[in-house]
């Protein structure tokens, strides 16, 4: 098994490239630092298994996941989304976001279904930061972050 990963820059290509037109939004993914420590998140993450293993993790902030929600799904400004829509927004474009990881990667594999937190989701200590983006999208923090499991 390879712990090769794909670059901060194709990652940062990947998701600029399907943000605009998956999301809906003409706002841009700007560059940022990482989000403060007392910034609640919410994470998704999915995991790919096969010739190459492993993680792809999205964690956005609350007016992040408002405005991704709203503009996948068509709510209007003025209406409020609920949870359920939000974690199925946000499972949404951890799964785009993976399965474009995903075809970088030596294959073949598969990818799982996502899961959603309302919440950091804690990741497995055998995994190993490949390559990490720390965006902004309306003021609000959004990470995007490629894991690679230990080699066999």
């Amino acid at each position: 098994m390879s712990t090769l990963a794909p670059s901060a820059l194709d990652l940062e290509a990947l998701v600029t490239d399907m943000w605009a037109s998956f999301v809906g939004s003409p706002e841009l993914l700007l560059p940022a630092g990482p989000p403060a420590d007392d910034v609640a998140l919410w994470s998704a993450t999915v995991t790919v298994t096969g010739e190459w293993r492993g993680m792809v993790s999205v964690d956005l902030a609350e007016a992040a996941v408002l405005g991704v929600t709203r503009g996948m799904l068509g709510f209007g400004e003025d209406e409020e989304p609920d949870a359920a829509s939000c974690t199925d927004a946000v499972g949404e474009l951890v799964n785009v976001v993976g399965g474009n990881v995903k075809s970088l990667m030596p294959g073949p594999s598969s990818l799982s279904l996502p899961v959603v937190s309302r919440g950091a989701v804690e990741l497995p200590s055998e995994m190993t930061e490949a390559s990490v983006l720390h965006l902004d999208w309306c003021g609000a923090p959004v990470r995007v972050r490629v894991l690679t499991a230990p080699s066999s």
